[in-house]
């Protein structure tokens, strides 16, 4: 599903205009405009499925325990290793997602991560895991399980049919509608987009520094 920005514009040509000097620098200031409105279009319209999700970052299974966390470290890593083995990107990710998710510290994440290896190898399928999740999390802590998913995929380059399905089926194990699942993964796209233009800005600042 992709979300739009959809606008009639009035042409220029149906009303008298002075000739601009200089047009390059206007054009470029109304791209950036247009992709600019675009993207709060899209962001307020992934709002609008996912109306929760901003106002709690924390899924709810911080406050059930341990098997709430292997669940979901285990979910996570059957979508991570559902082709192949971990890569150090995606276990990057794996770890900073557990921390975050359920303030914990290193050693307890560090364990928590070799554990659910185990359950995940282990495991003849995803029932196990989103049948504990299902019954420990409220709706934005399903969202927010789905929107890690996507984010360990993404940690080292674009999901594989694999991967994309395996999170299909658990999210829809989890009640998580198809269009959800789609912006939650617009939305992931989305921030590693902005990610990716702060640290190219600032990779050319520092340059731009150095220079001088």
């Amino acid at each position: 599903m992709e979300l739009t920005n959809s606008r009639t514009d009035v042409s220029e040509s149906s009303y008298p205009i002075a000739p601009r000097p200089r047009s390059q620098p206007v054009s470029q200031a109304s791209a950036i405009t247009r992709n600019y409105e675009s993207r709060c279009a899209m962001f307020e319209a992934i709002k609008a499925l996912i109306p929760n999700l901003f106002e709690s970052a924390r899924p709810r299974t911080a406050a059930k325990g341990h098997s709430s966390w292997l669940a979901t470290a285990a979910l996570l890593t059957r979508v991570a290793t559902v082709h192949d083995e971990m890569s150090a990107g995606r276990r990057k990710k794996l770890y900073a997602l557990l921390k975050a998710a359920f303030q914990l510290d290193d050693l307890t994440v560090a364990q928590l991560i070799d554990q659910s290896a185990e359950v995940a190898r282990n495991a003849v399928d995803l029932y196990r895991f989103t049948r504990t999740l299902g019954e420990a999390l409220d709706n934005e802590g399903r969202y927010q399980t789905v929107r890690m998913m996507w984010e360990i995929v993404y940690a080292d380059g674009k999901p594989n049919e694999f991967e994309a399905n395996i999170i299909w089926r658990a999210a829809d194990l989890l009640g998580v509608s198809s269009r959800q699942r789609v912006a939650l993964r617009q939305l992931v796209l989305a921030d590693n987009a902005t990610l990716a233009r702060v640290s190219a800005t600032s990779g050319a600042s520092r340059s731009t520094t150095l220079s001088h």
